[in-house]
């Protein structure tokens, strides 16, 4: 599992022409989930995600976190996050979680995340998205583990 987490002051989704979702300062989630990834996990990791540090203080420091400026999260399911690059010029995607279960494991988080946070929007699972950002800063963190073996 691997979250890119982005500060941003604001961000919305269209799907088909429609905006699905929309949020002003606060981070959007780009959520992958591997294969064996677990609901155990993607707590620990929204937990981490809601406690994460990165918004400034009135010394210009990161030191605040989502709920402490009144931020909005956005989460979205992104398996692209799991393609491996290193071989090649086409991404695979083998450690990538299959579609059914993944789709199952991001609405279980979903809820998750919505009976922990108020002010949480999501993406739509499986379908072709535009993504608007204004990322803040830029700030811009990795979360999680690489699911892919490292070369030696």
């Amino acid at each position: 599992m691997i979250a890119c987490v982005q500060r941003v002051k604001r961000a919305a989704i269209t799907v088909d022409s429609e905006s699905i979702a929309g949020i002003g300062p606060g981070m959007l989630v780009l959520l992958g989930l591997g294969r064996g990834d677990t609901y155990a996990e993607g707590q620990r990791l929204i937990d981490k995600i809601l406690r994460l540090r990165i918004f400034s203080d009135a010394d210009d420091r990161m030191n605040l976190n989502l709920s402490q400026v009144q931020g909005e999260l956005l989460l979205v399911s992104q398996f692209t996050l799991l393609g491996d690059t290193r071989r090649g010029n086409r991404p695979g995607f083998e450690q990538a979680m299959p579609p059914e279960e993944a789709q199952a494991l991001y609405g279980q988080l979903c809820d998750y995340a919505r009976n922990v946070f108020e002010r949480v929007q999501f993406g739509r699972f499986g379908a072709h998205m535009q993504i608007e950002l204004l990322n803040d800063g830029p700030v811009t963190f990795l979360l999680g583990y690489n699911p892919l073996p490292q070369k030696e």
